[in-house]
């Protein structure tokens, strides 16, 4: 049985080149050459087919094969919003497991007795991303700032 593996690329409809995050995991981990087949996603909802065309040191150039939309699971919008906790590592679980769930929208509440006042969206942003491949879900959910 042959392996799937997916890419994230916010831009796979008009791009053509994998992210260099993206292209150093699929080059130096998957060793991933020439002529492979790789799935990538948009987070809009939509998968891709693409075949491998180069692959060098640092550059993964692929040629997309089918495009593949996909229907949302249900019309709603789930939208979480929550106060973070003192420890970083919950946060990071919720965001990846709310990802995992299906959630549309992850924002953070900075409340009165909240113990942590600042909230890297980029790391938890990199989760998210990391839950949309390991799931196989065809939309990211949009992380929101931390607000008052």
């Amino acid at each position: 049985m042959k392996e799937v593996r997916f890419f994230y690329v916010p831009d796979a409809a008009t791009q053509t080149e994998l992210p260099q995050e993206e292209a150093t995991h699929a080059l130096r981990v998957l060793r991933i050459q020439a002529g492979d087949e790789l799935f990538l996603m948009d987070g809009k909802g939509v998968f891709y087919r693409a075949e491998v065309s180069l692959a060098t040191n640092k550059r993964c150039i692929y040629e997309v094969k089918e495009v593949m939309p996909q229907q949302p699971a249900w019309r709603g919008h789930i939208h979480l919003a929550i106060a973070p906790t003192k420890m970083m590592d919950r946060i990071e679980w919720m965001a990846e497991k709310a990802t995992e769930i299906g959630f549309d929208e992850i924002s953070f509440l900075n409340c009165k007795f909240s113990e942590r006042k600042v909230i890297r969206i980029d790391r938890i942003d990199k989760i998210v991303v990391s839950a949309v491949k390991q799931s196989h879900k065809a939309w990211k959910p949009v992380v929101n700032e931390l607000q008052n």
